[in-house]
């Protein structure tokens, strides 16, 4: 007797079209006609590995901020490809949970910062927290002024309220404990980039992190 061929879900189609074309306008526009955002959580959870892959994929690149769960654990998958498409698409989401607006907004202190303008950063980021204070990403940015600024507690303070907003928020975790690392406080520094590692194992510059400190530490 014959066994039945496998049927294809549409959305593995629509992955397999993109690798070959690597046409993501093309993706995108195909799976946000056929999915809804929910049965998108749902495939990236429960989904065949290719599934996973595709259904992270798309909620990295159109899903809302009400995914963050959903591509918070898939940083802890089994499959490497569906831990980095999460990785990449959780950081787009951080950025566009309070909209178009304040998505420019924080995109343009985190330039400031990365351009090592530290002053004028924290002052932008102080604004935004004033009108969004809600917005995860807007804290962390702040932290990353202060802890340029070498305002080790002040950015401490900012993890913290990143953290308490989005407790998936590996990077806040880890900045946490390199400002600990500066006030010399090797174990609640430890702490952090433990934090930080259990929320995204991939965090491999973390890792060594974690055992240099532990290798002071005897």
């Amino acid at each position: 007797m014959s066994s039945k061929k496998r049927k294809v879900p549409h959305l593995e189609k629509f992955f397999q079209r993109y690798l070959r074309d690597e046409d993501s306008a093309g993706f995108i526009r195909s799976v946000s006609e056929t999915y809804s955002e929910p049965t998108l959580q749902h495939l990236a959870v429960h989904g065949r590995r290719t599934t996973r892959r595709a259904a992270i994929m798309a909620i990295g690149y159109f899903g809302s901020y009400r995914s963050n769960v959903i591509l918070g654990r898939a940083l802890r998958d089994r499959d490497r490809a569906v831990r980095l498409l999460a990785e990449n698409g959780i950081r787009t989401l951080w950025t566009n949970a309070e909209g178009e607006n304040a998505a420019c907004r924080v995109q343009a202190i985190a330039w400031l910062n990365f351009s090592c303008v530290f002053e004028q950063a924290h002052q932008q980021a102080c604004e935004l927290i004033e009108i969004a204070p809600s917005f995860a990403e807007a804290w962390n940015q702040r932290a990353i002024a202060n802890y340029g600024m070498e305002e080790f507690s002040l950015s401490i303070y900012d993890c913290e309220e990143t953290l308490e907003i989005n407790p998936y928020h590996f990077l806040a975790a880890s900045g946490m404990g390199n400002c600990y690392l500066h006030l010399q406080d090797t174990a609640s520094a430890l702490e952090c980039f433990l934090q930080a590692l259990d929320l995204n194992p991939g965090l491999e510059g973390v890792r060594s992190q974690i055992e240099r400190v532990q290798g002071a530490q005897g």
